[in-house]
Order: structure tokens, then sequence, then C-alpha cells
């Protein structure tokens, strides 16, 4: 009999997203087909249901730059990724998996580990790895090349399956960002979505980086965030109320985090905005546009609520006051 196979569409709720369901399939068809859709998703794995009549599963994938997020549902059943597989497709990927449902029981590199709703963990493509679900469940996975991951092999290897708690610390900062990051992918632009993927990489190198004592210089995943940071800030110059905490808060990342960033450029978050504020301003005191609004409407205009902080701020970084630049300024332009 030649089995029918697993249903790949987009899925009715989101047009962009795609989705891999052996829904469609009668219950003796499914085993077979359901691990073709994993297999398909994330790299070639031998899937064993434990159900007599195996539950229907789903697969519903996006793709976010090198990052490929994937919500998968299904019945019981045992993932393993041996090492004929690995000789037989031998890519090294990573897949990062939040626990929604059911527990998960994960080996690799030598440990065992339980992995409960709420928790995720790392497994590693190019290793041996076992993944064992008892029950009905629902996961979130984050699946990547290797190669995009900026840390060290030895402390990759040991971080796999390992259960990370999302309470506080780094862990709770890359839970957060990912879980926004999976809730928008729909959404998001290829250009935001691989910008989006490059910080989700750059949080989790940290997170490694974290749990393994090791202090690395800054690499091209952190100078990622720094610029979506800065062109998040540029967009909302205006915003009177543009802070470090509404900031951090709008880029998943804790105040702290935010703050290292900018103290690896020398300078202060507040630093940069009053700086890149008062760019404006200056520019816009020689147009027609501070005639009509005057030098307290060009300061509001760029986010000064208080016109005599903005006097002082633009003399001290210009040397003169605001009008004086505009008489200067706007002779010699003449």
């Amino acid at each position: 009999m030649t089995v029918a196979p697993f249903s790949v569409a987009p899925s009715p709720v989101e047009p962009s997203a795609v989705s891999l369901s052996t829904g469609e399939l009668s219950a003796s068809d499914r085993a077979e087909s359901w691990h073709e859709a994993v297999s398909h998703t994330f790299v070639p794995m031998t899937v064993e249901l434990l159900e007599d009549e195996p539950a229907a599963g789903t697969i519903v994938s996006h793709q976010l730059g090198p990052m490929r997020i994937s919500r998968v549902q299904a019945g019981p059943q045992v993932v393993t990724r041996s090492r004929r597989l690995i000789a037989d497709d031998d890519r090294s990927v990573l897949i990062l998996s939040v626990q929604e449902h059911g527990t998960a029981f994960k080996e690799q590199d030598g440990r065992e580990s339980v992995i409960r709703p709420g928790q995720f963990s790392l497994s590693d493509s190019s290793r041996a790895f076992r993944k064992v679900i008892a029950e009905e469940f629902a996961f979130t996975s984050f699946h990547f090349p290797r190669a995009e991951l900026d840390v060290r092999e030895s402390d990759l290897r040991a971080l796999t399956a390992t259960a990370f708690g999302t309470t506080e610390g780094s862990a709770a900062l890359v839970m957060s960002y990912l879980a926004g990051m999976a809730r928008q992918a729909p959404s998001l632009s290829d250009t935001v979505g691989r910008r989006a993927a490059a910080t989700a990489l750059d949080l989790l190198a940290m997170l490694v980086d974290d749990r393994t004592g090791n202090a690395r210089p800054r690499g091209q995943h952190t100078e990622a965030t720094l610029e979506r940071v800065k062109d998040y800030i540029l967009r909302n110059l205006r915003d009177p109320d543009l802070t470090p905490a509404a900031i951090a808060e709008a880029n998943h990342m804790s105040v702290r985090y935010l703050h290292k960033l900018f103290q690896d450029e020398d300078v202060s978050v507040g630093g940069w905005i009053r700086a890149r504020r008062l760019e404006r301003c200056s520019r816009d005191l020689l147009r027609p546009l501070a005639e009509e609004v005057g030098v307290s409407g060009i300061a509001r205009r760029w986010g000064f609520a208080n016109s005599s902080h903005f006097s002082r701020a633009f003399r001290a970084a210009y040397g003169m006051t605001p009008r004086d630049w505009q008489t200067e300024r706007g002779a010699r332009a003449a």
C-alpha cells in the first residue's frame, strides 16, 4: 500500500505560514507520514509513535532569515537522531525547543534531563540525541544552522539536553524575546525578520556565555543588536518619553543589557539619544521651519520637553546658544 503524503499548505489562520499535517490521513497511515513531516521540518530523525491509533500531528512554520520557527502538536512519541542518520545527512543544526504542553525527556552528550512546560532546551543535530514525550504535547522550536551561533563548541556541548528555567537571569531574557518573536513572526517583513533572528542569536550566545562563564569580545550578533536598537531610537526620537526602560521593553531586553551595549561604544544611552536629537535640531534651526515654530518648537519637535534644558545641552555641544547658531550659521549659508 502506498502511504498518502502529509499535507503541506498555507495555514488557514496565518496565510504566510507553512503547515504540515497528518489530520486528513487514516490512523494507520499517520506513522510514516508523521516521520516524513518531522524530518522535512528539522533534520532526518526516526520517529516512533507510542499510540495504537496515532493522533493527528501538525507543524506550523515561519522562516525568519536563517531561523525557522515551528510549532509542533502531536501525540506521544520517541524521536531519535542516530549516528547512522548523521552519517547520511551531516547538517549541523541547532534546535531550541520551548515546551508548552506535556513533559519531554531528552538525552544528548551524556546528559539526561526533564523539560517541563515553560522550560526550554537545546539539541545539536551533529551528534546523536533522543527525545521521549509520553503524552500529548505542544512545543515551539527555533532551529538554525550551527554556524549562525557565535559560541565555542565546548561551551555548546556543555549545555545540550539542559533544562533552562525562565523565571530569572539570562534564560528569562532569551525566553521573553523568543516568545515575542514567535508571536510576531507572521507579520514581520523579510528584512525585519532577519534582524529579529540576529538579535535572538545574539541573546542565545549571551546565555551560553553566561552559563559557561565565558567572557568574549563582542561579536557580529551584538553589533546587529546594537544597530537594531539604534534604528529603533532614531525612529522614535520625537517621543519625549523615550527612556532606557521604554527602549529595553520595546526591544525585548533588560535595561542592564541595553546599557552594556552602549557602554562598549563609550557612550551612555541617554548621551547617544541627546546627541542625535541635537543633530536634528541644529539642522532644523537653519530651515524655514524654524521661523514658523521657533526655537522651542524645534526643541519639542525632537523630544526636548524643556526649552531651558535644550538650550543648555545645545550650548554644551555646539559652544553657542540655539539663536546664535541660527544667526551665525544662517549668515554663512547666505
